[in-house]
């Protein structure tokens, strides 16, 4: 069993929680540090259960001083900040908390990490949303960022000043370009969570309807559990280096709606076109899906899809969870929580 400390940050979040377990596995003592106002977002680590195992630690990212006293006091050798304001929607809204979390938050680790101990590896959570509208797909280590949002804006900062402290002071730094990758874990306010939350409450009767934004955008899913195994090893290699992780494969917001919807045995037909189109309930005739425009992004990304080859080639990792099954996994997970009443009453759905 190996005998090392990571510090997690975001470990209340889906990936914290995902590599917390994968790491808690390989002998690792997990500090996982969160935000003091997320006290009631342990239910991840719960219904994973290692909970009682990670050592949990408030912390701010736009607090220097904060980051400063975990480092000193933890000595981690390994660092993993997956903490983020994350909501592509919510930066638009919120573009300074953004900044300066997604953003500013990564140099501000960065920094404490040269003083303290420049030999502490460091794993920084890049985003797709980074490529934004760029022409042409598969998107890969070289592909030119086009950020779209002040979301990715961040991320594009957090992701180059992580190149630059690895080149301009020799430190360990990785950046993981992750593509879309859910999770019976993922937030209710991430469209494929809702999907499935939603048509699980229309299966069992409660929710009349589900409303959705840009049904045609495409996204390249994959499941977190098999990401995490990526993040993991990009700190394990010889060298450090940036990777995109990625199925290869992209599927419509439609083709999503479309599998849940076999999954649940709800037959759905397709009328209308533009924000007019609805989906029918082939059973009873009713309207149970509307394209509603206030969840269209101000500049939306209409298709991404990531190049994984130098991921699989030197680190051999791997996508093993299907698209089909990732939907059914979810499904099931929320039919299920809806049975023991633990299914999330999101307000937009």
């Amino acid at each position: 069993m190996l005998n090392k400390t990571a510090l997690i940050t975001g470990i209340t979040g889906q990936d914290g929680a995902y590599l917390a377990q994968l790491l808690l596995k390989k002998g690792y003592r997990i500090i996982g540090c969160k935000r003091s106002s997320t006290s009631g977002a342990l239910w991840r680590l719960k219904e994973l259960d290692i909970e009682k195992d990670i050592e949990i630690t408030n912390f701010d990212l736009t607090k220097l001083a904060d980051i400063y006293r975990l480092i000193n006091k933890y000595k981690p050798d390994e660092i993993y900040n997956l903490a983020a304001q994350s909501f592509v929607a919510d930066s638009f809204e919120k573009p300074i908390m953004t900044a300066d979390t997604t953003g500013l938050g990564v140099l501000r680790i960065l920094e404490t990490i040269r003083q303290i101990n420049p030999q502490i590896k460091f794993y920084q959570a890049s985003s797709s949303e980074m490529f934004g509208n760029m022409i042409g797909t598969p998107q890969n280590e070289l592909t030119p960022f086009y950020p779209r949002s002040p979301y990715a804006v961040a991320k594009v900062f957090g992701h180059l000043i992580t190149v630059n402290y690895r080149e301009a002071y020799d430190m360990f730094t990785c950046s993981g370009i992750l593509f879309n990758h859910g999770s019976p874990l993922r937030r209710s306010q991430f469209v494929s969570r809702k999907i499935t939350i939603g048509l699980t409450k229309l299966k069992y009767k409660q929710l009349a309807c589900l409303e959705l934004g840009n049904i045609n955008a495409k996204r390249d899913w994959g499941y977190a559990g098999d990401f995490v195994e990526g993040i993991y090893l990009m700190l394990q290699h010889d060298t450090p280096d940036d990777y995109v992780l990625a199925t290869g494969k992209n599927h419509s917001i439609r083709d999503f709606v479309m599998t849940a919807c076999k999954e649940l045995d709800i037959n759905i037909k397709w009328e209308g076109k533009g924000l007019d189109e609805k989906g029918i309930d082939n059973r009873t005739g009713k309207t149970i899906i509307k394209i509603n425009p206030i969840f269209f992004r101000p500049a939306e990304v209409d298709t991404v899809m990531g190049d994984s080859s130098k991921a699989r080639k030197i680190l051999n990792w791997k996508p093993k969870t299907s698209f089909n099954q990732l939907v059914s996994m979810m499904v099931r997970s929320d039919c299920d929580r809806l049975k023991n009443g633990d299914i999330p009453n999101h307000p937009r759905l």
